[in-house]
């Protein structure tokens, strides 16, 4: 059996429920009710409830302590002594202080606690936007990778002029990688081969090529075709081949001969064999470097395949001109690269 007090309550939030007929409202065995009756004996009694007089004018931030005055605010809408008629007068009151309440929660929460520290952490915000930019910048740059092999540097002082060019344009930056070498360090002493210089990375793998979005590939000549060394790099390349992730690349070729008759244009056109294979673009820089291309009263390297210069007997240096074609060459790799990406 059910009190008189419990039953004016079920009774009074039933009286809310449309889905109850009014014939079911005495109606103890109505399922609805049933149900009803088996979620208020789970809730705790009403005794243990701790009543707070002014409750509905604080700002409430406990779920639970939420929870629980909404429930305490729908007993006092019931009316006086808890009735089974609501009283309007009660309920408008308690209606308006809930809506104080909720309207003050929110005016306290949206309301700023330190002026300062917004400003900054606004500005530290900005910071770190700024600097995932750079970040950001820095890595969507177009790669040239310029591989070269040198044994008396001469290859590998066009190589850094080359660099040059490319970085000059903007969003292409030039790589240097250096193969490595195949001749023991005794073969290279009877040679008299200077020492590599470390600021410059040997390629430790041909896969790393994958990465570049173009290339300039620089050797010495041996007899009309490219050095040893460089030929065991693009022997290295079988799996790149096999995957054709080179496919569709701009690259270029720049050489050294040691007399001027000693493979200049050969040594870049026997070269492009290895370019058709992997499906690569070769691209010359014909006579691009205007006036330059046509001086007769120096010595000059070069050719419309590629940059070059003359070694001699390995004591003769680059002259200004070699060296202007070369940054020139990188210049004109780095603006097709870009052309090709943006195409």
């Amino acid at each position: 059996m059910l009190s008189t007090r419990r039953r004016c309550l079920l009774l009074g939030e039933s009286h809310l429920d449309p889905k109850l007929a009014p014939s079911s409202f005495f109606n103890l065995q109505h399922p609805l009710i049933i149900r009803r009756i088996r979620r208020r004996e789970r809730r705790p009694p009403f005794s243990s409830l701790q009543l707070q007089p002014n409750y509905t004018s604080q700002t409430i931030h406990d779920p639970l302590q939420q929870s629980t005055n909404s429930s305490l605010s729908l007993l006092f809408t019931m009316g006086k002594g808890g009735g089974c008629v609501p009283s309007k007068k009660k309920s408008a009151s308690a209606t308006a202080n809930a809506a104080v309440a909720r309207d003050g929660a929110v005016a306290l929460s949206s309301a700023p606690i330190d002026g300062n520290k917004s400003s900054v952490d606004s500005s530290s915000s900005e910071l770190n936007v700024s600097s995932r930019n750079d970040v950001v910048t820095q890595a969507d740059k177009l790669k040239v990778f310029i591989v070269f092999y040198s044994m008396y540097g001469h290859v590998e002082g066009l190589a850094r002029r080359m660099k040059k060019g490319v970085d000059s344009v903007e969003g292409v930056e030039g790589v240097l990688f250096r193969v490595p070498e195949t001749l023991s360090p005794e073969v290279l002493e009877q040679m008299k081969a200077p020492a590599k210089d470390d600021s410059i990375p040997e390629i430790s793998s041909a896969a790393e090529l994958a990465a570049g979005d173009g290339f300039l590939f620089g050797f010495p000549t041996r007899y009309g075709c490219m050095a040893a060394q460089m030929k065991a790099f693009f022997d290295s390349t079988g799996q790149l081949w096999k995957e054709q992730k080179l496919a569709g690349k701009p690259a270029g070729f720049f050489v050294s001969t040691g007399t001027q008759g000693g493979g200049q244009e050969t040594t870049a056109w026997t070269a492009i064999t290895q370019l058709a294979h992997h499906g690569m673009l070769f691209v010359p820089i014909g006579y691009t470097f205007g006036a330059g291309m046509f001086k007769m009263d120096t010595i000059r390297g070069g050719s419309p395949y590629g940059a070059g210069v003359f070694a001699g007997d390995g004591t003769r240096d680059p002259s200004d001109t070699e060296l202007a074609l070369a940054e020139h060459q990188g210049k004109y790799m780095a603006a097709v690269v870009k052309r090709l990406a943006q195409a």
